[in-house]
């Protein structure tokens, strides 16, 4: 399975953003699906994750009251909606397939696409 993001940009401090993710291959909709980021300098960290339904969410406390992540699976897309955005936001943002059920911060399998990046002017 592969997965394309899109969605990034440029943007100022205070707007949003909405982050996609496609997947083609695989049968997607039986995919847990989460949001990682990477900043400059620092290790990628997770950001949220859904399960294959949409039933349920994990999100990083920091983050849950600005992102919210939804998925569309007759899209094949997981989506990552981010507001107020924040200089500490800019990274390049990854989507990847999780534990079905949620109970890890990290991506099921150590195998990453290109990206997306965010910039946040202050």
């Amino acid at each position: 399975v592969r997965f394309v993001e899109s969605g990034g940009g440029l943007v100022q401090a205070g707007e949003s953003l909405r982050l996609s993710c496609a997947a083609s291959g695989g049968t997607f909709s039986s995919y847990a699906m989460g949001w990682f980021r990477q900043a400059p300098g620092k290790e990628r960290e997770f950001v949220a994750s859904i399960t294959w339904n949409g039933a349920n969410s994990a999100n990083v406390d920091s983050l849950k009251d600005r992102f919210t992540i939804s998925r569309d699976n007759a899209k094949n897309a997981v989506y990552l909606d981010m507001n107020s955005l924040k200089p500490d936001d800019e990274a390049v943002y990854f989507c990847n397939e999780v534990n079905p059920l949620l109970r890890s911060r990290g991506p099921l399998f150590n195998y990453w696409g290109q990206g997306i990046q965010v910039t946040v002017s202050a």
